[in-house]
This record gives C-alpha cells, structure tokens and sequence, in this order.
C-alpha cells in the first residue's frame, strides 16, 4: 500500500474520530462551536472539527469518499503542479475545512445550541477537483444502487440536492458545508491552476466533457 497524502489525512482523521468516539472532553475540544469562535477567538475550531465525526457511519462515509477520489485528485495536482502538488493539495483540503464553514459562522456566530463537526466540506471540495480534472468519471448513486452517471451530470445534481435539503433543514446534517466545500474545490483549481501553473480547468474540463461523448 502506498502512502500518499490522502491516505495519511484519513489514517489521521480516523485516529482522531475513533480516540473522541468514547472522550466527550476531545469532541468538545475540537467541535465548531461558533460562539467559542465569536467570544473566545477559539479560530482553530474552523480546522479542528474535520479531525471528528458523530459515528461510525459518518466517518467510514467520509473517509472511504476522500480514499476513492483523493488519490487521483492527489495524483492529478502533482501532474499540474509538479514538485508542488502535494502541497497544494494539502492546503487546498485544509482551507476547504475551514472556508466551508463560513457561511454556518455568519448564520450562528451566537447561536449557543448550535454544533458541528465532521470532513464533509473538506471532502466535497476534493470530490469536486476531481470532477472538474475528470468529468467523465463515472460517480454511483447511494439511492439507486448499480446506476452510474458521468461526474459533470452529478456534480450539478448533487449542488442541487443540496441546496433543497438545506432550505427544508429537517435533518442535523449540514448541507451548506458541502455545498462550499464543493464550489471552493471547482475555485481552487480553476484560480491556483492558472495562476501557478497556467493550467485552464475550464477548457480542460470540458474537453473531458467531450470525450466522455466521443469515446
């Protein structure tokens, strides 16, 4: 087994998880808590609260989605960016982590009830870099098992969904991480492409686009 970034992020992260899964003064610790940001400029909790997860579940989903797409994503820059790659990927999932939080900051900088913790943001932003690298790849659907559908058609669908389930708010999920989590990853490429390797994702990504029909 190879270890990249990716995987030592993940091996991390889960270490962390596990170990705050039986520690509440860890997950306390670590957890987004605006109002510890707004009084106490607790600033780190931005970055800190991608180290945990509520469950099982949430992580093994987490983890296994970064494993899936980060080592491509992970390859993809090294190929872009050459010596530099690595390290852009890593500041590029790390700034996800905290630029996806945002948003719920302004909405709940002193809302005392509120929590939340978990990669999701960071993940959305490293699904979507190898979406935008590789729109033809084929992505599978949870909810409809055995279907298959090219990355630039679910990359709109799943902003979409997103962007439903966020407005109904019925669940303790926080979809507004994984939407800019996902539209910082399309900005980081697309900006620190062209300015540090003159790479145009754009163009890149759509003649991926026209490959996926063409092949």
């Amino acid at each position: 087994m190879q270890f990249t970034l990716t995987l030592i992020i993940v091996i991390v992260t889960c270490i962390v998880s596990i170990t705050a899964f039986n520690n509440q003064k860890i997950i306390e610790d670590l957890i987004f808590y605006p109002p510890a940001v707004t009084r106490r400029k607790q600033w780190y909790r931005f970055f800190s609260c991608g180290l945990i997860h509520a469950d099982w579940t949430h992580l093994i989903f987490n983890m296994l989605a970064l494993y899936m797409f980060g080592g491509a994503v992970e390859s993809q820059f090294v190929a872009i960016f050459g010596n530099s790659g690595k390290a852009i990927y890593l500041l590029m999932y790390v700034l996800a982590l905290g630029v996806c939080l945002i948003p719920t900051f302004v909405k709940h900088k002193d809302d005392y009830h509120y929590r939340s913790l978990g990669a999701s943001g960071a993940v959305s932003a490293v699904i979507f870099a190898g979406l935008l690298l590789a729109p033809y790849s084929e992505v599978g659907l949870i909810f409809i098992p055995f279907v298959r559908i090219p990355g630039f058609v679910f990359a709109p669908l799943y902003i979409l969904i997103s962007i439903a389930m966020e407005r109904r708010g019925r669940d303790n999920i926080n979809h507004s991480a994984h939407i800019f989590g996902a539209l910082f990853g399309l900005a980081f490429v697309i900006i620190v492409g062209k300015l540090v390797a003159d790479f145009d994702a754009i163009a890149y990504c759509i003649r991926g686009i026209e490959y996926y029909f063409n092949k």
